[in-house]
């Protein structure tokens, strides 16, 4: 079978790991009989380059023409001093939206041979680390009204409006339950109840949806003791469903915890096709078009789109066994490379993994 992919090879590091994930997929498809058919789209910096805006008018109908998106890394200092309304930045908010990838889903997880690479205690990291954070991502603050204006006697005054509605919260709440029933069935909510009335209505929702799915443990948990107990103990969340502004933060902590931020994917999802995957690090301009990019998240982020786009299993197995193999063997690049370790360079690190795929 065929699958149309759209790349946004993006900023950055961007091409690079791009390029390093599509000769993982490529020789997926060899050894399973696949085929993925490639369109290039500009979104972000690039974007801003070749066309004035991070959101050219033909990339929402490419990116709808294909099964899925990969995208590498936005944004950057060259963009720093562009108008807000045409920051890199921008594109991503715009694609979000335009495709209605409306759950943001970001495991994090402790690879066995990274164990010590995570800050937190030994005691707490032999306990496992993995969870699956899902972030309501096209709601919320982020797309609430803004308003500036000036008051006699305090200066500039902004607001920002949070707004949620019950059908925004039941399908993320549907997305994190269903996610649990194919994990290990446990369901935290985070919200700030005790405060906001977005919470409050988040909650009620949350517990309504808790008796539909009767199979599946579920808890509230209020967002500030949720940062603590990420940092003290991990191991007792399975799926963690919350809204906009706190998925994007307690996504950021959890995936600090497994020490490997270059090692993790992510993917944007809706009720139709196509989805979004992407590593969660960013462009890393520095070391741009010097081969010393981890690519492995990005890779992850291609094993994430067969998972969930194309239901393809043991293909997704596979790349993630074989990126396992690789960390096992001692490999690494640059980034997590201890005193008297030898680095791989990016396209080295793909040829071992593309070596150890089964």
């Amino acid at each position: 079978m065929d699958y149309k992919i759209a790349l946004i090879r993006g900023d950055g590091i961007g091409p690079e790991v791009v390029g390093e994930a599509v000769k993982v997929l490529n020789k997926i498809g060899e050894k399973f009989g696949h085929t993925f058919t490639y369109t290039d789209v500009l979104l972000g910096g690039c974007a801003i380059d070749a066309c004035g805006k991070p959101f050219p008018d033909d990339t929402e109908e490419k990116c709808k023409a294909c099964d899925a998106v990969l995208l590498g890394a936005v944004g950057g200092p060259k963009w720093d001093s562009c108008p807000a309304d045409i920051r890199p930045e921008k594109g991503l908010l715009a694609i979000r939206k335009a495709l209605g990838l409306y759950a943001n889903l970001r495991p994090a997880t402790l690879r066995p041979a990274l164990a010590d690479a995570s800050p937190l205690k030994k005691e707490t990291v032999d306990k496992g680390i993995d969870l699956m954070m899902v972030r309501e991502l096209t709601g919320g603050i982020y797309f609430g009204k803004r308003d500036r204006y000036e008051t006699e006697d305090r200066g500039t005054e902004c607001t920002d409006l949070m707004a949620y509605s019950e059908k925004e919260i039941e399908r993320i709440g549907r997305r994190a339950f269903e996610l649990a029933r194919l994990r290990r069935k446990k369901v935290t909510s985070v919200d700030k109840a005790n405060v906001l009335e977005t919470s409050r209505l988040w909650r009620s929702v949350m517990h309504k949806l808790a008796e539909e799915y009767s199979d599946v443990e579920y808890s509230d948990m209020l967002v500030d003791n949720t940062a603590m107990q990420i940092v003290r103990d991990p191991s007792q969340f399975d799926v963690v469903v919350t809204e906009n502004m706190f998925g994007d933060i307690l996504s950021d902590e959890a995936s600090m915890v497994t020490g490997s931020i270059g090692l993790l994917p992510s993917a944007s999802i809706g009720d139709t096709a196509p989805g979004l995957y992407e590593p969660i690090h960013g462009s890393a301009p520095d070391i741009a078009g010097q081969n010393k990019a981890n690519p492995i998240a990005t890779i992850l982020s291609a094993a994430m789109m067969l998972r969930y786009s194309f239901d393809l299993m043991d293909e997704a197995q596979a790349i993630e066994d074989a990126v396992d193999a690789y960390l096992n063997a001692g490999y690494r690049t640059a980034d997590l490379a201890g005193e008297g370790v030898t680095p791989l360079s990016c396209t080295e690190c793909t040829e071992k993994i593309i070596a150890l795929l089964k």
